[in-house]
């Protein structure tokens, strides 16, 4: 990474923070339910989640250990409205299971040590890929582990940051050498991404116009915005 491409990066989460302001993200009662959030939100959109959450709250599973006492086939009915629900139901009764039999239900046990050892235990579990892995450190258990998505790519790509050939650890990399370790700053730095994603910088209609990083981003230049 060149010098100016981490004071870009850098220059952007300041010009984020300036329009947005905090947001707070992510919307949840306890670190567990972010990490159902956190499988559910896979290839859904959030809304869908949230029915998903109400019936394992109304259920009264919203814990390892009673989620893991589960048959699949009741938590597949459960969470059925986020959408591949077997897929999402087996992720959830998984990682469940191994928090409850192997680590007491302490999810920041779980989630201790060295940062690198319980990233690839989250990974070890079937379903849970680098993105999930990194809003679950992130969000549920507060380490810094700066979060990847489609929106962080569509972004950068059309700022010119990144050419589209890069690996999700390429860009995660980038990130966290361009910011201070800082779990509140990689929690909102992700957010008002995300935030401009939905705002401005949608997959198949731009705003450039009233986008916040116009005067840095190469799509915008070349729009005229």
């Amino acid at each position: 990474m060149n010098h100016r491409t981490g004071h870009l990066i850098s220059h952007i989460q300041r010009l984020l923070h300036e329009h947005f302001g905090p947001l707070r993200w992510w919307p949840a009662e306890s670190p567990f339910e972010v990490v159902v959030g956190a499988i559910l939100t896979q290839n859904t959109a959030w809304s869908n989640v949230e029915r998903a959450i109400a019936n394992l709250k109304q259920a009264r599973v919203l814990a390892a250990k009673p989620l893991a006492a589960l048959t699949i086939s009741q938590l597949e009915e459960l969470v059925r409205p986020a959408g591949f629900f077997r897929q999402k139901a087996a992720r959830l009764h998984n990682l469940a299971r191994h928090l409850s039999e192997d680590w007491g239900n302490d999810l920041a046990a779980f989630c201790g040590g060295p940062l690198d050892e319980a990233r690839a235990r989250l990974l070890a579990v079937p379903g849970i890929g680098p993105e999930t892995a990194d809003s679950i450190l992130l969000y549920a258990a507060s380490r810094p582990s700066f979060v990847v998505d489609a929106y962080t790519r569509r972004i950068f790509e059309r700022i010119g940051l990144l050419s589209g050939t890069e690996s999700y650890d390429d860009i995660r990399t980038l990130f966290m050498q361009s910011i201070a370790e800082d779990v509140r700053a990689y929690n909102e730095y992700h957010a008002q991404i995300v935030q401009l994603a939905k705002s401005c910088c949608r997959k198949n209609r731009t705003s450039c116009h009233a986008c916040p990083l116009n005067h840095v981003c190469r799509t915008a230049t070349a729009t005229g915005a």
